[in-house]
This record gives C-alpha cells, structure tokens and sequence, in this order.
C-alpha cells in the first residue's frame, strides 16, 4: 500500500489579454478497487466558477467557464491517494476466457460495444498481419498473448517524448518505429481490438520513485496505458511503455474510447498561436508523510 500526494500545474501564458472559451478538466483520480481517492481539490487562475458531471464512462469531468479575458491561466489539481495495487498481481480469468479466441458472453458484448471496434484503417492488412505474427496457436493462452503484443510494442517501439499534441496511427508507430507513450497505447489498443476484445485507453500518472520507469519525469508524470477486458478479471491494465501488466504504478485520471477523449486540459482561446506564449506542465507525486499515513492507518 502506498499514500501519495500528487500536484497537477497547467500553466498558460498569452501574450495580451485573451478571452477563454469553456475549458473541460479531467484531474480527479479515478477511484477503483485499487486505487482510493482520499481528497481533492483544484484552484483555478484567474478564478472561475468550475461545475461537475460524469461522462458515459463514468470519468469526473469539470467544467470551468470565464467571464473576463486574461493573460495567464493556472490550473491547479491537489489529490491524495491510497495506492494498494499488487506489484505481481494474479488474475481470476474466466474459463471461457482463457484461451483465445474466445467469445464474450451476450451481455458483456453488447456492453463493450465501440470499445471492441477497430479505431483506425488497414486497408493493406499490413497491422492485421503485424498482430497474427504474435498468435503462436488456436487456441493460445489469452494472457499470454496479449503480454507477447505488449512485449512486442515494448521491443520494436522506441520511446520518445513528444510535446506536440495528436496522436500517430498504429501504422504511422510501426513504419518510424517510434512514439510516445500515448501512441504505444493506441497501437496497443487497435491490436486488441483487431483480436475482438474489448479495449480502452487509460490517461493519468505513472509513479515512479525510483525514477527508472520510461516515460517519467522526476517523482511523476503525466501517461497513458491500455485497459484490456477478459471475462472473469474484468479490466486488465497494460503498459507497453513499460512492458507492465497490473496497476501497480498506475493513478487513472479517465478511460476512453479514444485518446483524444481523456486530454486532461481542454480548451480554446480567441486569439491566434502568436498569443500563446508557452504552456507548461508539471506533475509532482510524493509519498505522504509518516504523520500523514498514521491518521490514515
């Protein structure tokens, strides 16, 4: 078990005073089995009213309207959470589920929905003959299978952070044989969900206090991972990244479909990219004090 502090700071700067349009955040750690959101609290600079709903997957999602233009805006998310995710975590997977292929129950089909549904094209077949280098046998191990595409993204991929926002299709990875981690999970994702299953991609923070994960920057980050359903475990996390299964090192901010659904900061302004003089981001995750973890006991 482990009690951290995290600090989110989203910090813009315009070079005259700009209107905001609305802003969408997605900063409030999504609660789970594994993961318990003990506070959270955002500020927002210049102030601004901020009002809350849940998406259809069930995401916090704060809204923040403005009433006058500005020249800076600051957005700060404060969370404290209780991480008690096992490092080699085992999973009840259903028999039915066990081998691959299989075939989800009714239910859990008509439930997944989109998330089973390729995002991307293949129009030569190039990705599907890609992924069908990694299915030894029928039927294999579904597990297994599913580590093998994330070792193979892990070991063919070379990480490299990318400022710049979008996304590059899973053929766009493979042909430069390189991405970030938001496009190790894309490619990740689409291989899943060209097997048949269910998949979604997952946007939040990698902890790291060793500092010897790829993809961090000093105590955390900001990260994207795949969330894999299988009958009996239910969603199973994925970080090709860092060639991980389990939520061991994973703090979920919100789950999508696609990955431009889970942008933590969203939002325009009324000026042109001159007005914009820089964007900064900074995450910061400590483990709480002795002090602290002693109330919480």
């Amino acid at each position: 078990m482990a009690c951290l502090d995290i600090v989110h700071t989203t910090t813009y700067r315009y070079r005259q005073s700009v209107s905001l349009g609305p802003h969408k955040l997605m900063l409030r750690p999504r609660e789970s089995r594994d993961l318990r959101l003990l506070s959270h609290e955002m500020s927002i600079a210049p102030t601004a009213p901020i009002t809350w709903a849940h998406d259809v997957a069930g995401n916090g999602i704060a809204t923040v309207v403005f009433d006058a233009p500005t020249d800076h805006l600051v957005i700060e998310s404060r969370a404290s959470v209780e991480l008690t995710a096992p490092a080699w975590p085992v999973f009840a997977i259903a028999a039915s589920a066990a081998q691959y292929p299989f075939v989800y129950a009714a239910e859990e089909w008509t439930d997944l929905g989109a998330l089973t549904v390729p995002q991307y094209g293949d129009v030569d077949g190039r990705f599907a003959r890609w992924i069908e280098g990694f299915v030894m046998a029928r039927p294999t191990d579904t597990l297994s299978l599913l580590k093998d595409i994330s070792n193979g993204v892990f070991t063919q991929i070379s990480y490299q952070s990318r400022d710049d926002e979008g996304t590059q299709s899973p053929i766009e990875t493979l042909d430069r044989g390189w991405g970030s981690c938001r496009d190790f999970a894309v490619l990740l994702a689409e291989a899943a969900r060209r097997l048949g299953l269910g998949a979604r991609i997952a946007s939040g923070y990698l902890s790291d206090p060793e500092i010897g994960l790829v993809g961090s920057a000093g105590a955390g980050t900001t990260h994207a991972w795949v969330e894999i359903f299988i009958s009996g475990a239910g969603w199973i996390a994925f970080d090709p990244t860092n060639l991980s299964v389990g939520s061991g090192n994973l703090i979920p901010l919100a789950v999508a479909r696609n990955i431009a659904q889970v942008t933590p900061v969203a939002g325009t302004f009324l000026g042109t990219n001159l007005d914009l003089l820089s964007m900064e981001v900074q995450v910061k995750i400590e483990r709480a004090s002795a002090q602290k973890n002693a109330l919480l006991a």
